[in-house]
């Protein structure tokens, strides 16, 4: 297969990731209401998937490497689909904590070895992609939002549609995995070395992950409450929220989608350091908005803001060592950190002091992106053989 058959591919498969995350999260006001959970109870709910990704994210090389990094990605992928509507089903708000552990844990591995591959398919293609597959991840998981708000207004019960998702995604999540490039031979001499069975990130990913904790902590909760907020802050609709949900990913989208471009011309650290002060301008007025669509406002810049730090800190971690997915894994779990303990301190802030409270908090996050951009130049020891263009120009 060629390169552009694999770069096709690999597209297939952010969107069909985007799209499980997406539908999952633009359901969160009516699990919410359906179980009646508080808003300090939904965030130790919410805080259970990242716990799941956070303990798994640091095998996922590994695993991937014992079974075929191909055939990782189809299990893994494909699994996660087939959890989707499972939060929805449960018999009761305790299992709530088993189910989102579950799909988190399942979530994290696949977006290691998916994010693996798509470093690898770059570097055959020669020139930047990785922004544009987190924005089809963003697309995916936009269609998959619109759709809730067309659901809501039909008042279609979202676990019916959870269930029909599955039945699409799956087949689509083993269709890209297939068309993926072929696993390199164990015994060729110029393969990399095998992952360690643990993954924790190295010095290096440290620096880097800084960028990518902040990046996350403010996309994660964002993303996370913003229906939530919308609804019991602005006194909006479960339509309107949903579309607020929406037009955030829409606006991480749009950015990523052009992303490469800007970072090809600017280098990552101008590039971080504008999208943060969009980011903070946005969070402002989240916390000040009057009513519902200044809001929304908000929250689209917000994702416009952030768009771009995790694909840049994902990029800038692959180059760290001589295995692409290790170095993947390790400022991955570094930013699922952030994930981790993003929904549950907005829950407890809000439930303590305030939803706009906890939302100048989520904007503090974004402010500290300014300085520490600095942290994706690349390291002086490289060589000028080894840089990338993005590279080049950050420095």
């Amino acid at each position: 297969m060629t390169h552009r058959t694999h770069h096709r591919a690999i597209a297939l498969l952010f969107t069909v990731h985007g799209a499980v995350g997406g539908s999952l999260y633009s359901c969160l006001p009516w699990l919410q209401g359906h179980f009646g959970l508080s808003a300090g109870a939904l965030g130790l709910v919410l805080l259970c998937q990242p716990v799941g990704a956070f303990v798994a994210m640091p095998t996922a090389a590994r695993v991937a490497h014992r079974v075929g990094e191909r055939r990782a990605a189809g299990i893994l992928i494909g699994l996660w689909a087939l959890l989707l509507p499972v939060p929805l089903l449960v018999p009761g708000p305790a299992w709530l904590f088993a189910a989102f552990c579950l799909f988190g844990m399942v979530a994290g591995m696949s977006d290691v070895v998916m994010n693996g591959h798509g470093v690898t398919i770059e570097r055959g293609l020669g020139r930047s992609i990785i922004s544009g597959l987190h924005g089809l991840w963003c697309t995916g998981s936009l269609l998959a939002g619109g759709l809730g708000i067309l659901t809501a207004r039909l008042d279609v019960d979202p676990r019916l549609r959870l269930l029909a998702l599955t039945a699409v995604l799956l087949p689509l999540a083993l269709l890209g995995a297939r068309a993926l490039p072929a696993d390199a031979p164990r015994d060729h001499a110029g393969s990399a070395p095998a992952p360690r069975r643990f993954a924790l990130p190295s010095r290096a990913v440290l620096v880097i992950g800084a960028v990518g904790f902040c990046g996350t902590f403010v996309e994660g909760a964002s993303s996370s409450w913003a229906g939530v907020y919308l609804t019991r802050v602005t006194g909006a609709g479960a339509a309107l929220a949903t579309t607020g949900f929406t037009l955030f990913t829409l606006a991480m989208a749009l950015t990523r989608l052009l992303g490469d471009r800007a970072v090809q011309r600017f280098g990552p650290v101008r590039v971080v350091r504008a999208g943060a002060s969009v980011a903070v301008l946005g969070g402002v007025l989240v916390t000040a908005a009057p009513g519902p669509w200044p809001c929304i406002l908000g929250l689209a810049l917000i994702g416009a803001g952030i768009a771009l730090n995790v694909p840049l800190v994902f990029s800038a971690a692959s180059r760290t060592g001589v295995n692409a997915g290790e170095g993947v894994a390790g400022v991955a779990t570094l930013t699922y950190a952030a994930s981790l303990v993003s929904p549950g301190v907005i829950g407890w802030i809000a439930g303590a002091l305030s939803y706009p409270a906890a939302f100048g908090l989520i904007t503090a996050f974004a402010l500290a992106m300014v300085p520490l951009a600095g942290r994706l130049r690349p390291a002086p020891g490289r060589t000028a053989a080894a840089r990338t263009p993005q590279d080049l120009v950050a420095s």
